[in-house]
């Protein structure tokens, strides 16, 4: 039997014992990293979910009980027995999919275009699917992170159109997933509380009621779609704004002459204060773009964000100046070693830091955004690398989890390092296999670690950690 949730003349009792039961058909669009753990937290819960993705190889593997999303704790084992006892089914059918669901739940990406401008077209052909099956009573959520009035002013009125039905008789929420990688199913489950908001005040009754059986949390109902979009980029603006704050205080390290990270720690003692921690850049899928969700889709403005932006874009940049200054002041001590007065020649004896790189072997460890996930996307360890070889470095990288193809680097697996004698190295993501790294077997080199893990004391290198200036 099917039920319905939108406009229904049952109580929310009654609704929510069909939900349970599986009386309720969900199809979830978008089966990757975020999406299947959502597919299978809903399949947990009701025992009837579709989940649907275009590639055909994701979805035969999930068909076999075979969880492609690595790192997430808990999926394999739970993707395994939802598909053994039916709960969880995966098509490439959209069309087929969205005609047996009830409930629509979309977890496609927005992406950004080449010239950072919100590109909803994968949300859309989701929105084209679902309004080819979509009926009266039916309800579609939205946990893709959205511009501010996206669902408002494209996706519903695009529903209401491919669909043919009036705007009025289904339902449309935004729930946006508050999920970081590593996490996923412990953040779905209710790590932190579920904000959702309807186009309507029945659609934001139906996602109060899904979520309040879904999330071992409070459920914050908002005023309206808008709002739960707003919420969202807001969350991921906060982050990119207080990050660049931490930034540019570490910029002044040198100038200061203090330790800006013991400053910002001490200062994180004030219950009103919460700077972040100084890197080497922002990566990852959500806080390098949500501040183009406001820039480069809404009239205004606002000239924080654009900064922010600014500044922590530059920071792989940053990052490998502090190279090149290094190599520089190694080569210059070893022109003043061999006899070369500091002051007989100053451009032989201080060679300019991007002269110095011309030629220079730099490692690079770290091409993921974050430790221990797999995803590359805005990672500042593969803008470092971009800004190594534009200056005439020879690039070396390793990475556990990712290899260097399409990149201008050698891939060098870390424990080998040591057989390739770079001139320099930065660490630029902090994963647990580059502990093992034996620094005593490297020759006396140029060291600037992004992210405050190593401790070098006892060698030869001349390091430079950001946010602490040179040690």
């Amino acid at each position: 039997m099917t039920a319905s949730l939108y406009d229904s003349l049952l109580e929310p009792d009654a609704q929510r014992t069909q939900f349970g039961a599986g009386e309720i058909p969900v199809a979830v669009y978008g089966l990757g990293k975020m999406g299947l753990p959502l597919a299978s937290v809903y399949a947990e819960h009701t025992g009837n979910v579709t989940g649907v993705d275009i590639d055909e190889t994701v979805v035969e593997r999930i068909n076999v009980g075979d969880c492609h999303v690595q790192g997430e704790p808990g999926l394999p084992a739970l993707v395994e027995s939802l598909v053994a006892d039916g709960s969880l089914t995966a098509t490439t059918d959209a069309a087929t999919a969205a005609a047996d669901a009830v409930l629509h739940v979309v977890m496609v990406p927005t992406l950004i275009d080449d010239r950072n401008n919100p590109d909803l077209s994968a949300v859309k052909a989701a929105v084209d699917e679902i309004a080819a099956g979509l009926a009266p009573g039916d309800t579609v959520i939205f946990e893709s992170t959205l511009p501010p009035r996206a669902t408002t002013d494209v996706l519903r009125p695009r529903l209401a159109e491919e669909s043919g039905l009036a705007g009025d008789c289904f339902g449309v929420a935004v729930c946006p997933e508050r999920t970081s990688s590593g996490r996923a199913l412990a953040d779905i489950r209710g790590t932190h509380p579920k904000v959702v908001g309807g186009v309507d005040d029945e659609s934001g009754r139906v996602a109060e009621l899904v979520y309040g059986e879904l999330v071992d949390n409070d459920i914050v109902r908002v005023a309206d779609a808008t709002t739960a979009e707003a919420v969202k980029v807001f969350e991921g603006l906060y982050r990119d704004v207080n990050i660049a704050l931490a930034n540019d205080l570490a910029r002044l390290t040198g100038e200061l002459g203090v330790d800006v990270r013991a400053a910002i720690d001490a200062a994180n003692t004030q219950p009103y204060c919460d700077i972040h921690t100084p890197g080497p850049g922002v990566g990852g899928h959500c806080i390098p773009y949500y501040p183009y969700f406001v820039l480069n889709w809404l009239d205004g403005q606002p000239a924080t964000l654009a900064t922010a932006r600014s500044v922590n874009d530059a920071m792989p940049r940053f990052v490998v100046d502090r190279v090149a200054e290094g190599l520089a002041v190694t080569r210059a001590a070893s022109i003043a070693d061999g006899g070369v007065s500091m002051a007989d020649d100053r451009s032989d004896a201080t060679p300019a830091p991007d002269e110095v790189l011309d030629g220079a072997t730099v490692a690079v460890l770290g091409l993921t955004y974050r430790a221990g996930v797999e995803e590359t996307r805005a990672s500042p360890g593969i803008d470092i690398c971009a800004n190594l070889a534009a200056r005439g470095a020879s690039v070396l990288a390793a990475d556990p989890l990712v290899d260097a193809e399409g990149l201008t680097a050698t891939d060098v697996p870390a424990e080998e390092l040591p057989d390739h004698a770079p001139d320099a190295v930065v660490l630029a993501t902090a994963h647990e296999a580059f502990e093992a790294l034996d620094w005593t077997a490297l020759p006396p080199t140029v060291v600037v670690d992004g992210r405050d893990v190593l401790d070098l004391t006892g060698t030869d290198h001349r390091l430079y950690t950001v946010g602490r200036g040179w040690q």
